[in-house]
């Protein structure tokens, strides 16, 4: 999957852009401020219908103006061309087309142009809370597998239906009954995917994390889940009087977790700054292998500034990484530093593409 070209209007502070992309690497430098993770923001809205942070989506909205538009033109792996557009009106919510036609659920969008992004905010998911780290199998699984998407949306209403109750006082347990066979069934599934997705992940992990850090420190990845002992139907039908008094659901695969190890510490607990951000790299490089080898479709892969907090040996891995494995597709990347980016282009073959941004605009 490559992206041809863009077209922006007034998103965050790009008031107007047409950019046509490399289907190999495409560099953005310049200062920080400039507009080079919001071109990647763009790029990620694009394929995923969301952006890569989760600020309210008016956000995205360049200051003093009533909505954004963007438009991109797509290859597959096919060679089948393909257009998106997508935009917020405010006060009129969000809009994605594919090919002029106008999605009847924006859900069916999601997975149609898989996209891995690595940010400085990837930190959270090893030192974040939980919830960073549900997000991140959810919204990869999502891209795998509609019907995962499906069976998740299928469990927080359910979930929110019985905290309603929870919170009303509700004491009839033939109706917590009937919406917990609800919350069961989706999370049965639930939980067989996301363990199935860490055991698939795991090796790949270990790895590229060996690769990046140049030596023999071994990454690990474990899911953790309350169903893995239990099933839900028991574990709601214990915790009821519990979750009564609190108001609201304790215990089920909403509370899941995945645990980040380097070797027998606890990278969460010890990993210094260059160990959990070469960790979350690896992770994101064993994600994007993933959804290539699962979905048949090589992802756009979005680099922003990933060169930060790493030492001079590690940078060195990455960009041989990067520059040796043609099987990473069209990638983006954005670095305040020219020197890494030099060093990165000369050791690339094919057409890379290098743009200087400022203010907003790219050269």
């Amino acid at each position: 999957m490559t992206l041809n070209s863009i077209e922006i209007v007034d998103f965050k502070n790009i008031p107007e852009a047409h950019l046509e992309f490399s289907p190999g690497v495409n560099c953005l430098v310049g200062l920080n401020g400039m507009g080079k993770s919001n071109l990647l923001e763009a790029i990620h809205f694009l394929c995923l219908a969301r952006g890569i942070t989760s600020m309210p989506e008016t956000g995205f909205i360049r200051h003093g103006c009533d909505l954004f538009s963007l438009r991109g033109r797509f290859t597959t792996d096919s060679g089948t061309e393909e257009t998106v557009s997508a935009g917020i009106i405010r006060g009129k919510g969000k809009s994605v087309k594919r090919n002029g036609k106008e999605y009847q659920r924006i859900s069916q969008h999601f997975g149609a142009f898989p996209l891995v992004s690595v940010t400085p905010a990837d930190s959270e998911i090893v030192s974040g809370g939980a919830e960073e780290r549900r997000r991140l199998m959810d919204m990869v699984i999502s891209q795998a597998d509609p019907s995962y998407l499906s069976r998740l949306i299928r469990y927080t209403r359910a979930l929110e239906s019985r905290n309603k109750m929870l919170r009303a006082g509700v004491r009839d347990n033939l109706l917590y009954e009937s919406v917990e066979i609800s919350m069961a069934d989706a999370a049965t599934e639930i939980n067989k995917a996301r363990a199935e997705w860490v055991e698939r992940i795991s090796p790949t992990l270990v790895q590229y994390y060996s690769v990046i850090a140049g030596n023999d420190e071994q990454a690990g990845l474990e899911y953790k889940s309350v169903l893995n002992d239990s099933s839900l139907p028991s574990i709601l039908a214990e915790t009821r009087a519990k979750d009564l008094a609190l108001g609201f659901t304790s215990k089920g695969i909403h509370r899941d977790d995945l645990i980040t190890t380097l070797g027998e510490y606890s990278m969460r607990r010890l990993g210094s700054q260059g160990q959990v951000k070469s960790f979350t790299l690896a992770l994101r490089l064993a994600i994007f292998e993933f959804l290539r080898n699962t979905g048949g479709k090589t992802p756009i892969l979005l680099l922003d500034d990933i060169f930060d907090k790493l030492d001079a040996r590690r940078v060195e891995h990455i960009l041989r990484l990067v520059s040796e494995n043609s099987g990473f597709g069209q990638i983006f990347i954005t670095d305040t530093n020219r020197e890494h980016i030099d060093s990165l282009l000369a050791d690339l073959g094919g057409s890379p593409k290098l743009f200087e941004v400022s203010e907003g605009k790219f050269k």
